[in-house]
């Protein structure tokens, strides 16, 4: 199976639908969660802060509208991996109750496990994906 970035609710199952993806905004909706739309082209796990299409939508409540949004989104960004997010205000803060990918590159090169060793034996291990080879806005160009 090639590779597939596991990041956010669903990650473990095919991509998602467009219908599918309505009827978890529907969801989201019905919970009174506000939706937003964000997109990277580095998706290492602890970048957490992507860029926002737009603002959030706070007041919009028909799942078609987002997916409008959604659309734009994937048409700006075709090689950009895009997420929506619900947040889930009822404890009085930002909490995000999901968030889900709902565009991915084609072509995925993933990541490599970067090992330094330091003082007195001690190794650390970090994540940096291959795609950070390139500069933004060409990372994910076959």
């Amino acid at each position: 199976m090639p590779f597939h970035l596991t990041q956010g609710t669903f990650s473990f199952l095919p991509p998602l639908s467009d219908d599918e993806i309505r009827m978890q905004i529907q969801y989201c909706l019905d919970n009174d969660w506000p939706i937003n739309i964000e997109f990277t082209d580095d998706p290492h796990p602890r970048n957490t802060y992507w860029d926002m299409w737009g603002l959030p939508m706070f007041d919009v409540k028909d799942p078609a509208a987002i997916l409008y949004e959604i659309n734009e989104c994937r048409r700006a960004y075709p090689q950009h991996y895009i997420r929506v997010g619900a947040y889930d205000r009822s404890k009085g803060r930002q909490t995000l109750a999901i968030s889900f990918i709902v565009n991915r590159p084609k072509h995925d090169p993933g990541f490599t496990l970067v090992r330094q060793d330091a003082h007195d034996r001690v190794s650390r291990y970090s994540l940096r994906s291959y795609a950070t080879d390139r500069p933004a806005g060409e990372r994910f160009s076959e």
